[in-house]
C-alpha cells in the first residue's frame, strides 16, 4: 500500500546560530508578498501573508497553510533576531534581518535559510 507524501508549506525557512552552532530556536517570522499598485511601481505595497516562530530545530514550516496556491512575484521574509539574541543577553548589531526574494515557478517548494551571530548573517536557496 503506498501513501501520498505529506503536503508541505510552500515557503518554509529554519535559522541557524553559527556562534553556537545551534538552531536558533523563537525567533519571530513575517512572510509578505508585493502586489503591484495602479500605476507606476511606487504605489506597490507588501501584503502580510503569515507568520509563525522557529521551533526547537530552528525551523518554521508553517508561515503558510499548506493548501496555499503560490503565486509567482515579489516575496519577503523578516526575521526579528533583536528578541532571539536579547533573550540570551547578547549584544547583536542588526535588529532584524529582511530577505527579499522572487518566486519564479510556483510551483516548486521555496525553503529560505538563515545562519546568524551578532554581526553577520548569510542566506541562501535551500531545498
Amino acid at each position: 500500500m503506498s501513501t501520498a507524501p505529506k503536503k508541505r508549506c510552500p515557503i518554509t525557512s529554519h535559522i541557524l546560530d553559527t556562534t553556537l552552532g545551534k538552531p536558533a530556536q523563537g525567533v519571530a517570522l513575517h512572510l509578505e508578498q508585493k502586489k503591484a499598485g495602479q500605476g507606476d511601481t511606487a504605489s506597490s505595497q507588501w501584503v502580510a501573508l503569515g507568520h509563525g516562530h522557529t521551533n526547537a530545530d530552528g525551523r518554521v514550516e508553517t508561515l503558510l497553510p499548506t493548501s496555499h496556491v503560490l503565486q509567482s512575484g515579489v516575496y519577503r521574509i523578516t526575521f526579528d533576531v533583536a528578541a532571539y539574541f536579547r533573550a540570551s543577553n547578547t549584544k547583536a548589531f542588526y535588529p532584524e534581518v529582511t530577505i527579499v526574494f522572487e518566486v519564479e515557478r510556483p510551483e516548486e517548494h521555496y525553503h529560505v535559510p538563515l545562519l546568524i551571530n551578532p554581526y553577520a548573517y548569510s542566506t541562501y536557496r535551500g531545498s
